[in-house]
C-alpha cells in the first residue's frame, strides 16, 4: 500500500467519525524517524482493526475514531503527542514507536489517567521506570526473546558462539543480556564484535568471527543499515555458520532491503503462521486492505482489539473502569504469539505477552518462513 493510500485510510477513519459520538483511540506513530520501519506497518494493523470493529457495529454501539499524532521518534514530541491526544478526548492511547518515546508519553498519561498501551515494545523495564498504573506493555520482552533463542541454541547443541552488536544503547543492552544467559547455560562466547553506527563495512568484524570458528553467530544488532552490512559480508565470504537473528530481523522491511541475503537465516518472532487467529487475520486484512499483512501489522491489530475488549468489559469509556478491565485481562487469544499462547496480566503486573509465546523461524528465500522452535523449554 502506498504512503498516500495509507494516509487516505487514516483520514477516512478519523474524518468520517468526527461529528459522531465515538470511541476515540489515539495512535502515537513515527512517519519519518528511525522507528518508521516498524511503526508504519503496526499502524496499518491498527487501521484494519478499526475498520473491522466499525463494520461490526463499533464498540458499545459507537463508531471507533482514530486520532493520530507523529512523534518522529523524538521523546519530547512523544510527550507532546500524548498531551494532544488526551486533550482531544482519546479514550485509549497506543504508543507505536520506541521505548524512550513511550516513557516520555507515560509522563502525560500518568497525569491524565488515560489508558495507554505499548503493543510491540520489548524492553523489560518499560512498565517499571514510571509508576503508571494506566500503562501496559504487550510486546514480547527482550528476556523472553533471549530465552527462546537460548532454548533453540540448546536444542541445536551450540557450544561456542560469536556475538555481534552495534553501538546503540538497546543493542548493547541486548548483547549484555545474551552474554549473561550464555554464561548461565555454559555456552562460550568465542568472539564479541561491535559495529559502530554509520559504518560502511563489516569486513573487519566478520573476519574475526570467521577466525574464531563458532558453532553459530548471534546478532544483538538493532540498526537496519548495520545489519545489512553484516549480512552482505556473511554472503560475500560464503559463510555457512548458522546465523541467528534477534527480533529486529523479524521486521518486514528486511524482505525488501535485504533481498538475496536472507535465505536460511533464523530469527525470533511472535508470529506463528499456523495459528488460526493468524490465518483469519491474514485473510481479512488482505481482503479489506488489498495486500497481505506481515507480523508487524499484528501488533497494531492486537493493540486496538485489546483496548476494545477492555472498554467493552468496562461497559463505558470511564478511565478507571477501563483501567480495571484492562488489568483484569486474562487468556486473550490474539494474532501474535505461538499457537497455544494468550495475553494476560498477572496481579500487580502490567506485562501481558505470554513468556512461552515466541517462536524461532527461518527465512526461505526472501520470505519469512516456517517455525523451527517454540518457547523456552
Amino acid at each position: 500500500m502506498t504512503r498516500t493510500f495509507f494516509a487516505a485510510a487514516l483520514f477516512a477513519l478519523t474524518a468520517s467519525a468526527a461529528a459522531q459520538d465515538t470511541v476515540k483511540i489515539g495512535l502515537i506513530v513515527d512517519r519519518i524517524g528511525f522507528a518508521k520501519a516498524w511503526s508504519e506497518p503496526i499502524s496499518q494493523g491498527a487501521v484494519y482493526a478499526v475498520k473491522e470493529l466499525n463494520a461490526k457495529g463499533g464498540i458499545l454501539g459507537k463508531k471507533v475514531e482514530l486520532l493520530v499524532e507523529d512523534d518522529q521518534s523524538k521523546p519530547d514530541l512523544s510527550a507532546t503527542a500524548a498531551r494532544k491526544l488526551s486533550e482531544a478526548g482519546a479514550d485509549f492511547i497506543l504508543s507505536l514507536t520506541h521505548t524512550v518515546a513511550a516513557l516520555q508519553a507515560q509522563t502525560v498519561t500518568v497525569e491524565t489517567k488515560t489508558p495507554h498501551l505499548a503493543p510491540s515494545l520489548t524492553v523489560d523495564t518499560l512498565t517499571t521506570q514510571v509508576n503508571n498504573p494506566n500503562f501496559w506493555q504487550t510486546g514480547p520482552l527482550a528476556s523472553t526473546q533471549i530465552a527462546t533463542l537460548l532454548s533453540y541454541a540448546r536444542h541445536r547443541n551450540y557450544k561456542r558462539v560469536a556475538l555481534l552488536s552495534d553501538n546503540s544503547a538497546i543493542s548493547q543492552a541486548t548483547a549484555k543480556a545474551f552474554k549473561a544467559e550464555f554464561d548461565k547455560t555454559g555456552i562460550e562466547v568465542v568472539t564479541e564484535e561491535t559495529l559502530p553506527a554509520g559504518s560502511t563495512s563489516a569486513e573487519a568484524q566478520m573476519q574475526k568471527v570467521r577466525a574464531a570458528k563458532p558453532d553459530a553467530i548471534f546478532l544483538a544488532t538493532l540498526l537496519t543499515s548495520e545489519n545489512l552490512l553484516i549480512l552482505k559480508s556473511y554472503r560475500q565470504h560464503g559463510m555457512k555458520t548458522p546465523l541467528v537473528g534477534n527480533y529486529n530481523l523479524a521486521v518486514p522491511v528486511y524482505m525488501t532491503v535485504g533481498k538475496g541475503l536472507l535465505d536460511g537465516i533464523t530469527f525470533v518472532d511472535a508470529w506463528d503462521p499456523a495459528k488460526p487467529q493468524v490465518k483469519q487475520f491474514v485473510a481479512g486484512f488482505a481482503k479489506e486492505m488489498g495486500y497481505e499483512p506481515h507480523n508487524m501489522m499484528g501488533y497494531g491489530y492486537d493493540g486496538v482489539m485489546l483496548a476494545a475488549d477492555a472498554i467493552r468489559r468496562a461497559g463505558s469509556t470511564d478511565k478507571e473502569g477501563v483501567r480495571q478491565a484492562m488489568q483484569a485481562t486474562r487468556g486473550y487469544k490474539g494474532v501474535l504469539g505461538s499457537l497455544e499462547s494468550s495475553y494476560g496480566f498477572a496481579e500487580g503486573k502490567r506485562i501481558g505477552f505470554d513468556p512461552e509465546g515466541m517462536v524461532v523461524r527461518m527465512y526461505e528465500g526472501d520470505k519469512q518462513g516456517r517455525v523451527l522452535h517454540v518457547g523456552t523449554k
